[in-house]
C-alpha cells in the first residue's frame, strides 16, 4: 500500500484511502431564459462566488396524552447570493438590466403579467478539474431577482467593481454528474517498482 493510501477512515479494518472532495474554486454557473438571453456567456465567465441551496422545513407539534411529537411541515428554500465582476464591456450589468425590466419595466411602469413571463433557471456545476466534465449539477427552477446591488466606485480601491445579486428560486434538484475518475481514491501504489517518497522501497 502506498504511503498516502493509509489516510482516511478505516471501515470494516479496510483503509479506504483519501477521496478527494470537490474543490470550492471549480465551478460555474448557467443561466437560461434570462434578460434577453444575450451576454450569458459572459455572465457566467464573471461569476466570482455562488451560494450553495439550503433548505428548510417548518416544525409541527402533536400534542397527545402525555408527550408532543413533531411532523416535517412545508419547506422553503433560501434565496442564494451570486457575485459578479462589472466587466469593461458592459455585458454584465447590461444582461442583468435587461432581466430586471423583464420582471418590471420601470420605464413603462407595468409588470409582468405571470411568473412565467419572467423567471428564469440557473445550474450551478461542481467540476472535476478537466476542460468540461461535472462532478454535479444543482438546478434551480423558478428564479428570478429580488435585489440587484451594483456595487460602489472608489478611488483608493484598485479592485474590480462587483455586481451582487439576491435570487429567490421555487425549486432546486441535484443532479449527479458523470464523475469521470469514478470516485477514485487514492489506495495501493499505481508504480510498485519506482522508489518511494521516503527513498526507501515502498512495500504493498
Amino acid at each position: 500500500m502506498s504511503l498516502l493510501g493509509k489516510f482516511g477512515i478505516p471501515i470494516d479494518g479496510i483503509k479506504t484511502g483519501i477521496l478527494h472532495p470537490k474543490q470550492k474554486y471549480r465551478f460555474r454557473v448557467m443561466f437560461y431564459n434570462f434578460g434577453d438571453n444575450v451576454g450569458l456567456r459572459e455572465m457566467t465567465a464573471n461569476v466570482m462566488t455562488v451560494t450553495r441551496p439550503q433548505v428548510k422545513y417548518t416544525e409541527t407539534e402533536l400534542h397527545s396524552y402525555n408527550s408532543v411529537a413533531w411532523i416535517m411541515g412545508k419547506h422553503t428554500f433560501e434565496p442564494i447570493e451570486v457575485k459578479m465582476r462589472d466587466d469593461i464591456t458592459n455585458s454584465v450589468v447590461s444582461t442583468i438590466g435587461a432581466q430586471v425590466q423583464k420582471q418590471m419595466n420601470h420605464y413603462e411602469q407595468t409588470s409582468a403579467v405571470a411568473g412565467i413571463n419572467y423567471k428564469f433557471t440557473m445550474e450551478i456545476h461542481s467540476l472535476d478539474g478537466t476542460d468540461n466534465e461535472e462532478l454535479e449539477s444543482w438546478v434551480l427552477d423558478g428564479c428570478w431577482i429580488t435585489n440587484a446591488n451594483y456595487g460602489d466606485m472608489d478611488y483608493s480601491d484598485g479592485n474590480p467593481v462587483e455586481v451582487a445579486l439576491t435570487i429567490r428560486f421555487d425549486n432546486a434538484t441535484n443532479i449527479a454528474g458523470l464523475n469521470t475518475n469514478l470516485g477514485t481514491t487514492v489506495a495501493g501504489d499505481p508504480y510498485p517498482n519506482l522508489p518511494s517518497p521516503r527513498g526507501g522501497v515502498s512495500f504493498g
